[in-house]
């Protein structure tokens, strides 16, 4: 269902904005401004409601100025800021169009996709640098609105700099390349163009199942010339994010599924944890005895030591969800988008007779692995669930089964954050995930993003809160952390300042690979005296793509950082400094070698109000426990090395165990057996 524009009071409603001309707005029913000062005016008076509290929905605008947005955005910025109104949208100044947009994101999945940033950027390079943050937004379904300068409208002094000249079309810009990694696409090359795109800006970035991305082309002279627009334009607009309710028939189906079902497993997706229907969960697992699974967006769903919470499913999953998933008759996923993660590339759901119910506001989520689908709101078709099945209780064999194995699990994961540094000094990776763990506030948060680290925390962090667990691995970006960290902090100061919840601290956890991709809003968070703790892990490679590509036969070719000598890359390690790096940035940097002396490292930095980075050389080569889950990754069917040989015989066995999982789904009445 769509959000849309709801002008009525609602309770917990804060005072309406001011409706009073600003200095310098005529009277009358339009208001004369540039397209630049209208976009602010209009961004600045937006504000989105769900369940009765309503909120600014934009908090800031990021920004770095070239030609193609100096004088337009810019100016308008500028403008607003010296108005000295408190209500004038925020600036604030980034280092890297990309990482930009990593931080506006990782704000809106904070505050569960109900506020967001806009982001500008000159015309050329600095617009194509965000398309790789779009795509982020977009596959992760969060909001954020990008402003990228475009070239003349008028094409009068064609071709400007920076400008691509297409001979097929003279319509064609660098912008264009956002139209696939957006949710809606817009160039406005003539003023009276606006309002109409504003509107539908909102309309997507407010819809849970249909928000993204949105790019608003903007180009340089059109940003700059003045327009007569309508005065309700800038009138203070709520939209209202609607709960959609389960459609009756589907609901009655998805019951008699569960009531029929002997081995019946929720897998949590990030729906849940933005739909704020943790809780919900919760009530519906201990009424029904339900084990709970989750996805890397649904992580924290259920605190770690709940007896129903079997931790992480999947690829990178726990041996006890991925246990239960193998043998359950009914899957019911909340709120998940069934990555080839979650689904172990269709291999984890393994029962013959498995059938599935999806919850999700999204259409294409919920008609997912023919399931029967509940296009709906995770938070009351939860509640909904729960008074439908009231009187009914999974199988006790079952349920306490997946207690035991999940209580067996954690204690892999205590043997894991116990590991011993290995003999030349370095420390095991899971040991580092440990001691951030141990230090960490229940109510602090995680972050990561790419490498082995999200694989190892989805298996092994031990969440306490339901927004204590940050990784993005939609797209899973090398060089998301430390911006993404900095926009979750942010957030998280606004919330505290919003008197919605306490501060809390973000543990960014980032390996040189990323770091080396992307570090440069570490000097935006000094700049902003904005306090994150980045724990940097120095492995001299790239760990995660070292052990896939060991185990496709193809013997972690090119994922060290070596010297290079007459027989390629395979020299000694380089002599890079990272800690020196970190602190010629800006930051407070602290070396940890021993176990002792990093947990006495993240306890100084927890203490600390400045950014401060944790360094620490770990061992790529000591994996994590894992279970017995598959990732589809091809290893080449015809090769003149053994190893790749080997991995192709392996490859094509785990190939014979993949599931289309076409069956219809169909309640059905089934003799009650014991499960074990």
């Amino acid at each position: 269902m769509n959000a849309v524009p709801d002008r009525r009071p609602r309770p917990g409603t804060p005072a309406e904005p001011d409706r009073r001309p600003r200095p310098g707005t005529p009277a009358g029913t339009s208001v004369r401004l540039t397209v630049a000062q209208a976009v602010v005016r209009f961004l600045e008076n937006q504000h989105v409601e769900r369940d009765g509290v309503s909120r600014p929905f934009f908090a800031a605008c990021w920004g770095i100025f070239g030609h193609g947005n100096v004088a337009g955005v810019g100016q308008a910025l500028l403008e607003r800021e010296q108005s000295g109104d408190p209500s004038g949208l925020r600036f604030l100044h980034g280092r890297n169009e990309q990482a930009m947009v990593h931080a506006a994101v990782a704000y809106a999945r904070q505050y569960d996709r109900l506020r967001a940033m806009a982001v500008t950027a000159s015309v050329g390079p600095g617009a194509t640098n965000m398309v790789t943050g779009a795509a982020l937004a977009t596959i992760n379904r969060l909001p954020v609105l990008l402003l990228p300068g475009d070239v003349f409208a008028t094409r009068v002094a064609n071709p400007v700099l920076q400008e691509l000249e297409d001979p097929s079309s003279m319509d064609a810009t660098v912008n264009d390349a956002f139209r696939p990694v957006s949710r809606y696409w817009d160039r406005i090359a003539r003023p009276e163009q606006l309002p109409s795109a504003l509107l539908q800006a909102m309309r997507v970035l407010t819809d849970p199942a249909d928000t993204g991305a949105v790019t608003l082309c903007l180009p340089q002279d059109v940003q700059a010339e003045a327009h007569d627009f309508p005065a309700a334009l800038f009138e203070p607009r709520t939209w209202h994010v609607a709960r959609p309710v389960p459609e009756p028939y589907e609901l009655q189906r998805a019951v008699e599924l569960i009531r029929s079902a002997r081995r019946p497993l929720v897998v949590a997706g990030g729906g849940v944890i933005y739909s704020g229907a943790d809780d919900a969960l919760r009530v519906l697992a201990e009424a029904t005895g339900l084990p709970v699974g989750e996805s890397q967006a649904g992580k924290g769903s259920l605190p770690y030591d709940h007896p129903q919470s079997m931790g992480a499913i999947g690829a990178t999953g726990t041996t006890a969800a991925d246990a239960l998933a193998a043998e359950a008759d009914l899957v019911i996923g909340v709120g998940t988008r069934y990555s080839d993660f979650t689904t172990a590339s269709r291999t984890v759901f393994a029962g013959d007779d498995v059938r599935f119910v999806n919850v999700n506001v999204a259409r294409i989520d919920a008609l997912k692995l023919s399931g029967a689908s509940l296009v709906a709101d995770a938070k009351v078709t939860l509640e909904a669930l729960t008074q439908a099945l009231e009187g009914w209780r999974a199988d006790a064999a079952w349920t306490q089964r997946g207690t035991e194995l999940a209580q067996e699990w954690d204690r892999t994961v205590q043997t894991a954050y116990d590991s011993e540094q290995q003999p030349d000094g370095r420390l095991v990776q899971s040991a580092v995930i440990g001691a951030v763990n141990e230090v960490s506030d229940p109510r602090d948060v995680v972050l990561c993003a790419a490498g082995s680290m999200p694989g190892d925390l989805h298996k092994l962090w031990r969440t306490r809160d339901r927004k204590g667990y940050h990784v993005e691995y939609g797209f899973s970006c090398m060089g998301y952390e430390v911006a993404g960290g900095l926009g979750v902090k942010m957030a998280a100061l606004d919330q505290a300042a919003d008197g919605e919840q306490d501060d809390r601290d973000v543990f960014v956890m980032v390996g040189d690979g990323s770091w080396l991709m992307m570090n440069t809003e570490l000097v935006t968070a000094v700049a902003e005296g904005v306090k994150i703790v980045v724990v940097l892990v120095q492995n001299h490679g790239y760990a995660s793509i070292g052990a896939l590509s060991q185990s496709l036969g193809s013997q972690r070719f090119g994922t060290a950082y070596r010297y290079r000598t007459d027989s390629g890359l395979d020299g000694d390690r380089l002599p890079v400094d990272l800690a020196a790096n970190a602190a010629s940035l800006g930051a407070d940097v602290i070396v940890a070698t021993d176990q002792d002396g990093l947990r006495a490292a993240l306890q100084k930095a927890k203490e600390s109000t400045r950014p401060t980075v944790v360094h620490v050389e770990t061992d790529p080569l000591v994996p994590a426990p894992d279970s017995p889950a598959w990732w589809d990754v091809p290893v080449a069917e015809i090769s003149a090395l053994e190893s790749t040989q080997q991995a192709r015989i392996t490859y094509e066995q785990h190939k014979t165990t993949q599931r289309h999982h076409l069956d219809p789904t169909t309640p059905t009445d089934r003799t009650e057996t014991d499960p074990s």
